[in-house]
């Protein structure tokens, strides 16, 4: 059984919970500053330091081991090791175990980026274009690459019919374009972006980089803007940011 899913979402709850919370079925000690809870089969130890920073390990009983940690919440949530996202005033950081969770699957280090996008129900639409364009072996190869993720609502965005007309035959070679435009060679985690950074994708045209104390956002040829959403989904060819508009070529 994959575990590591049940690992990440137990250490948000423990590493976001009061230490003497406890749910039915779940058993709980505390010992000052330590907290050991069990449930579905899964050990879970936490500490927490007297600056606010904790550490979260976890282990199933057969034997699949998780690492993470938090700490406070301090200025740019795009920047530093914050990976999986935040919650509150905590911001978590996941050993690559530990993976990214993204549209309800843990995206993970050990899989290529469409393995990963595969497994995200906010990409159906991403993935469906992208098996449309003949893309998939591209983005299977070795790379590495970065990818800007559309999520679903993204491409729901765009004018009824769209989509559709798009992965249509006769339109592989724009739907092609459009794809390839989200892609950049390297790999380029969110410390790597900087503001006015400009970058040139695999299609050929250029995107801006924007960067602020709170957001990533990425400026396409027609002015458009995407804003990042979750950055950082690493996998074993690159490392993808998911992005909430689709970013259109000029051409």
């Amino acid at each position: 059984m994959n575990t590591k899913p049940l690992f990440a979402t137990l250490a948000l709850t423990v590493a976001l919970a009061a230490p003497t919370f406890a749910q039915d079925g779940m058993k709980t000690k505390s010992d000052g500053d330590k907290t050991k809870t069990k449930a579905d089969g899964v050990t879970t130890k936490t500490k927490m330091s007297d600056d606010g920073k904790m550490k979260v390990k976890g282990k199933s009983d057969a034997g699949d081991k998780m690492k993470a940690k938090t700490k406070p919440r301090q200025g740019d949530a795009m920047s530093g090791d914050a990976t999986s996202g935040s919650m509150g005033t905590t911001s978590v950081s996941a050993s690559p175990s530990g993976g990214v969770m993204v549209g309800g699957a843990m995206m993970t280090a050990d899989k290529d980026i469409v393995d990963n996008a595969a497994g995200s129900s906010d990409h159906t639409t991403l993935v469906a274009a992208v098996k449309a364009a003949g893309l998939v072996e591209t983005l299977k190869s070795a790379g590495p690459f970065t990818v800007f993720a559309p999520t679903n609502a993204a491409f729901s965005a765009l004018p009824a019919g769209t989509v559709e007309t798009l992965v249509k035959p006769e339109n592989k070679a724009t739907l092609t374009k459009i794809l390839t435009y989200h892609v950049v060679p390297g790999r380029l985690t969110a410390a790597d972006l900087k503001s006015g950074q400009v970058l040139t994708t695999v299609e050929g045209e250029q995107l801006t980089v924007t960067k602020t104390a709170s957001a990533v956002t990425i400026k396409d040829a027609k002015g458009g803007m995407a804003t990042v959403t979750i950055p950082d989904v690493v996998s074993s060819n690159g490392v993808t940011h998911v992005i909430d508009a689709i970013l259109m070529p000029a051409k």
